[in-house]
């Protein structure tokens, strides 16, 4: 109603400018009848009114749809009215929303296509990658302990690209499952030990191994991994140990990743979990993308998981996970 009265106010005052004109005039002209005159102006806004009240009337589905808010987007192609002007309307809407879903498409194909190279290209370089890791495995020379770091970061960025391709197909590649806390945090140290040698660096692993989650144990296994690369990364002079331990609480366990090195600054915590955002450590440390945390916290967060994370400037930094513990687990 409002919308209509804003839409139509201008024609009030038309209306209203021209009846005192016409007044104004049959005075002029020497017509003196006030009864007549008033007669005629009644006769008039009555049919002016009678016309606002038709238009309302016609157009009442159409200004209540402008009012009314989307809620999705196939909203925007409805039918809005049985007038002229909004049938003109809702057929313009409809078609804009048909070339708008025939471009969604499009970009969703490419974007596909994308994703799918991006997975395949990775695949292809892990090969070549497995079999130089094979060669240098067991030379002593000192230079191929350069060729094992570099190798090993090369493996971690393949995977965290493959990681980050697949995070909007997650439902498409996700299972639960009750995964053993134990086994898995061993074999994640297991496939971490070259970076823990290389900065002196040693876990300490105190977690339950009757303890069992439900989970997905491969997209798990690579937030830890990032957990436990970056507690290894920012602890490398500072302390020689990074500890992984359990708890349960209620129906949830939580495991935590905790170093004693550089800490994150004050500033920083709040958006350490932001994609990109390398921050103060980032700069000094180097090597950082800002991607490690952002993905384990939307990998935890698809998984519904809670993540925390604590941490004092050269105190160090702890980091849990809090997890429902598999139904019939409970320690």
């Amino acid at each position: 109603m409002r919308l209509f009265w804003r839409e139509h106010v201008p024609l009030v005052f038309m209306y209203a400018g021209q009846l005192l004109l016409t007044v104004y005039m049959c005075r002029l002209s020497g017509f003196r009848n006030s009864f007549d005159l008033a007669y005629i102006c009644l006769v008039n806004t009555a049919l002016f009114a009678c016309y606002l009240t038709y238009r309302y009337i016609r157009h009442f589905q159409f200004y209540r749809r402008l009012t009314r808010p989307l809620v999705s987007i196939d909203e925007s192609g409805e039918f809005i009215g049985n007038a002229p002007l909004a049938d003109a309307l809702g057929h313009l809407l409809q078609q804009k929303y048909r070339l708008y879903q025939n471009d969604l498409q499009q970009y969703r194909k490419k974007l596909n296509d994308h994703i799918t190279f991006i997975n395949q290209w990775v695949h292809q370089m892990k090969t070549p990658l497995s079999v130089m890791h094979l060669a240098v495995q067991k030379e002593a020379d000192p230079f191929f302990d350069s060729m094992r770091e570099e190798i090993d970061k090369l493996k971690k960025g393949l995977d965290t690209v493959l990681y980050t391709s697949r995070l909007d197909a997650f439902a498409q590649d996700f299972v639960a499952e009750p995964v053993n806390l134990r086994l898995l945090v061993g074999k994640v140290a297991a496939e971490h030990k070259n970076l823990f040698i290389r900065n002196k660096v040693f876990p300490e692993i105190q977690v339950d191994d009757r303890l069992t989650v439900m989970s997905d144990e491969k997209w798990l296994a690579f937030a830890l991994g990032q957990l436990i690369t970056n507690a290894v990364r920012y602890s490398a002079g500072a302390s020689s140990r990074v500890m992984i331990t359990s708890d349960v609480r209620g129906q949830q366990a939580v495991l935590e990743i905790r170093d004693n090195g550089a800490g994150i600054p004050a500033q920083d915590i709040k958006r350490v979990f932001d994609a990109y955002f390398t921050g103060e450590n980032g700069r000094r440390f180097g090597e950082s993308t800002g991607m490690g945390l952002y993905l384990v916290r939307e990998i935890a967060s698809r998984l519904d998981h809670r993540l925390e994370l604590e941490s004092e400037p050269g105190q160090g930094t702890a980091v849990r996970i809090w997890m429902g513990i598999a139904k019939g687990k409970m320690l």
